[in-house]
């Protein structure tokens, strides 16, 4: 089971790689996907590794160094590529600093100890902050880059900094444990839900879009239901 894992983890730093190379070929709309495409390989590979009683520290280690590749490095470059082009302080500066974080939140949650909340992540994962960057970049593909906004290299330049401060933050986030709890019964209508709502979308050519804003309620909306969680199984104080 452990090698399946592995095979998964190996796929998203493919994908992460292939990302760098085809941004740099100006492919950005296929580089986007291949993030996308690399969260869904993490995501089955953290599943299928839990189905192993015994935990792997190889693999722990490994997803954390592939996870600086695919959700650091590779969106903060399409990103960079797409949004600013020529060299501009402010911008490698911010998205070094989005690096940075990534690295400093995977690295501390390789030396945390599992503590009695298992359905949560303390910080918000780096999978959601590469793919808030790369949805970003798909919803302005449609301005194209010599026609979009004057302000969004500096929305752009905002978010980053505070995914950069939430991945780093104590903040909880729901795993997917977590999510599974939380729906319950309701998981399967949801799964329906969302794969219609994404079809839906793919038609309207919203795309960028709905993934964008799928990420953002998960940041917005998911601490409170951590708490929600905590609430419902600590014990009734006398």
């Amino acid at each position: 089971m452990n090698y399946l894992a592995d095979i998964l983890s190996y796929s998203s730093l493919f994908c992460g790689f292939l990302c760098v190379v085809l941004s740099l070929e100006g492919h950005i709309v296929l580089a986007c996907w291949l993030i996308l495409l690399a969260v869904i390989f993490d995501g089955l590979d953290g599943q299928i590794a839990r189905l192993n009683r015994v935990p792997s520290e190889y693999g722990k280690e490994l997803d954390s160094l592939i996870d600086v590749v695919s959700f650091g490095m590779a969106p903060a470059i399409l990103a960079y590529i797409f949004i600013y082009r020529d060299f501009y302080v402010l911008s490698v500066l911010s998205l070094f600093i989005y690096l940075l974080a990534c690295v400093v939140r995977l690295a501390r949650y390789n030396i945390t100890t599992k503590h009695n909340s298992v359905n949560c992540f303390a910080g918000l994962p780096t999978t959601v902050g590469g793919g808030m960057l790369v949805a970003f970049v798909l919803m302005s593909i449609r301005s194209g880059r010599a026609n979009l906004p004057h302000y969004s290299p500096f929305l752009f330049l905002g978010m980053v900094l505070i995914l950069s401060y939430l991945m780093v933050s104590r903040i909880r986030y729901l795993n997917l444990d977590g999510l599974r709890l939380f729906l319950g019964k309701r998981l399967n209508l949801a799964v329906v839900l969302f794969i219609a709502a994404f079809l839906a979308c793919a038609l309207l050519r919203k795309t960028g879009a709905f993934v964008f804003g799928a990420f953002l309620i998960y940041l917005l909306f998911s601490p409170f239901v951590v708490k929600r969680l905590d609430s419902k199984s600590s014990p009734i104080r006398m």
